[in-house]
């Protein structure tokens, strides 16, 4: 089997970068860097074995979501030769205000 390659969409990166001012803030810079630095790592290992997490069809056609040290939801989606990084949720952010259909007006 060969390895997918592991990319984070701009919004994953926007998500990251929101977790570190808001971890720094509340604990430490340091704390925030090594909490975001091992989360990079989890989803760099995705490169095998890419198929891992909950199937979202029910969101989006296959999305898929997986959680991190119970604080983070990663979203993520299979192409041909990459795994996608959509989102990096934090601290039970609403995966359905994000993905889920919109609502119908009343």
């Amino acid at each position: 089997m060969k390895p997918r390659r592991v990319v984070f969409h701009a919004d994953a990166e926007q998500d990251l970068a929101a977790i570190v001012e808001w971890i720094a803030e509340r604990a430490s810079p340091r704390t925030a860097l090594n909490f975001v630095g091992r989360l990079r790592q989890y989803c760099a290992d995705f490169d095998i074995f890419s198929e891992r997490g909950a199937r979202r069809d029910d969101l989006a056609p296959g999305l898929r979501t997986i959680g991190f040290r119970r604080r983070a939801t990663i979203v993520f989606t299979l192409a041909s030769e990459d795994v996608i990084i959509l989102r990096v949720l934090y601290g039970g952010r609403d995966i359905r205000r994000l993905f889920g259909p919109e609502s119908e007006p009343d």
